[in-house]
C-alpha cells in the first residue's frame, strides 16, 4: 500500500515544481528531492553513507572523489552536489550519475515498502538546481521502471518467506561456528556486511542472498544484527579541480552557427564528417568517448547528434535511449551512423528514439540532405 500511495503522490507532483517529499513513520524517514516533478535524489536516515558508497563502487569505481566537502550550500543533499562536481569536472558521465541515483532509489524503495503507517508530506522549494543535476534526475518513466523492478523483487522476497528480514541487517554466525564451514558466503557472515553489501560483493540479487541463508537460520547458527552507517562526510568547501579526464582546452564555437555533435571513436570517420559538414556551414563537436563527453553535450547543446552504434565502453542504442530520456536532448535530432544497416538495426534504432539512420561511411550528398532536413541555417 505504501508503494501505491507513493506512486499516486509522485504522479500528482509531476504537475508541480520543485520540492521535497518526506515519508516518515515512528522508526525511519525518507526524503525524495524533486525538480520539475523528476527525482533529483532520494535519501534515507538508515545507512545513508553506506548506500552512497556502495552505489559509487558499483557504477563509478574509478571516480576518485574526496570525502571532504562542503559548506554544502542550500537544501539539496550533499550527494547531488558531489555528483554535480564529478560531472562538471568530467570525472564521471551522465549515465554513471543516473545509475547511482537509480540504485539508491531502488534500495530506498525496497526498504520503504517493508514499513507501514508511513506519513507523506510535501514541501515546495525554489532552490536553484545545477544543469547537470537536472539532466541526470529520474524522469517519470525512470521512476516507474524502478517501481516495477522493486515490485517484482518484493514479490520474490515474500514468496521466499523473507518477510521477517530487512536488507539493512547484517548476518553473523554464532561464535562456535567456523566460517570456513560455510563456503562462498562464510567470509561475509561476520556482522560487518548488510545483506545489501553482500549482494553487491557477490553480484547477486539481495533476494537470492537472503534466501541462501535460510538453511543457516533454520539450524539456529545465524542471527542478524543492526550495524552502524559508515562515517559521515566531513564538510569543507569544494576545491576546483586542477585537472580532469579531459585535459584539452574547451572548444570555442560561433554562436548562431549550427552545431553538429559527432559521437564516434573513429578519427577517420570524424575527419570525413568534418570534411563534409564544415564547408557546408556547420560546426562539428567531436566526442570520441561518450562516457566522458556528455558534459560537452550539455554545455554546447548541439542542434543535431550523429551517433555511432559501436562505441568504446558503451552501446550506441543505450546512449540514444539515455539521450531521449534526458530533457535537454528530448527533441534533438539523433541520426544513427553505422555499417550495420539492416532492417533489425533500423527497428531497434527507432525503438530507442533515433530520428534517422544512415549507412557508414556516409555519402556526402545523403548526409547533407538529412542534416538540412532537421537543422535550419540562417
Amino acid at each position: 500500500m505504501t508503494l501505491v500511495r507513493l506512486t499516486k503522490e509522485l504522479d500528482n507532483l509531476s504537475k508541480y515544481g520543485d520540492g521535497e517529499l518526506t515519508l516518515r513513520n515512528h522508526m525511519v524517514s525518507w526524503n525524495l528531492f524533486l525538480v520539475r516533478g523528476q527525482l533529483l535524489y532520494p535519501i534515507s536516515d538508515v545507512h545513508r553513507v553506506r548506500r552512497w558508497d556502495r552505489a559509487l563502487k558499483q557504477h563509478c569505481p574509478k571516480w576518485n572523489w574526496s570525502p571532504h566537502f562542503s559548506e554544502l550550500l542550500g537544501n539539496h543533499p550533499w550527494e547531488c552536489q558531489l555528483l554535480d562536481q564529478g560531472l562538471s569536472q568530467k570525472q564521471l558521465s551522465l549515465i554513471q550519475a543516473n545509475a547511482v541515483i537509480r540504485t539508491v532509489f531502488y534500495e530506498c524503495l525496497f526498504d520503504l515498502i517493508n514499513y507501514t503507517d508511513v506519513q507523506i508530506n510535501w514541501k515546495p522549494s525554489q532552490e536553484a538546481t545545477s544543469t547537470y543535476c537536472r539532466v541526470v534526475s529520474l524522469s517519470s518513466q525512470g521512476i516507474q521502471s524502478v517501481f516495477t523492478k522493486v515490485t517484482h523483487i518484493q514479490e520474490k522476497w515474500q514468496r521466499a518467506g523473507l518477510d521477517h528480514l530487512y536488507p539493512t541487517l547484517a548476518p553473523v554466525l554464532h561464535q562456535e561456528v567456523d566460517s570456513q564451514s560455510v563456503p562462498i558466503l562464510g567470509k561475509y557472515l561476520n556482522g560487518k556486511f548488510t545483506l545489501w553489501d553482500i549482494a553487491w560483493q557477490m553480484e547477486k540479487s539481495v533476494t537470492d542472498v537472503a534466501y541462501s541463508l535460510i538453511p543457516l537460520i533454520e539450524k539456529n547458527i545465524l542471527q542478524f544484527q543492526q550495524i552502524p552507517d559508515l562515517p559521515a562526510l566531513s564538510v569543507k568547501k569544494p576545491i576546483a579541480a586542477t585537472h580532469s579526464l579531459d585535459e584539452t582546452k574547451p572548444t570555442k564555437f560561433i554562436q548562431g552557427q549550427p552545431l553538429i555533435a559527432c559521437i564516434d571513436d573513429s578519427p577517420v570517420i570524424t575527419y570525413t564528417l568534418k570534411k563534409i559538414l564544415m564547408p557546408a556551414g556547420y560546426q562539428v563537436l567531436s566526442i570520441p568517448e561518450p562516457m566522458r563527453g556528455f558534459g560537452e553535450l550539455i554545455e554546447y547543446k548541439p542542434d543535431l547528434i550523429l551517433l555511432d552504434l559501436l562505441l568504446p565502453n558503451a552501446d550506441g542504442y543505450s546512449i540514444c535511449k539515455f539521450l531521449r530520456e534526458t530533457p535537454v536532448f528530448k527533441n534533438t535530432p539523433i541520426i544513427i551512423l553505422t555499417a550495420q544497416n539492416t532492417s533489425i538495426d533500423r527497428s531497434h534504432a527507432q525503438m530507442v528514439g533515433a530520428t534517422e539512420f544512415i549507412g557508414k561511411p556516409p555519402q556526402a550528398q545523403e548526409l547533407l540532405q538529412m542534416v538540412k532536413k532537421y537543422v535550419k541555417q540562417e
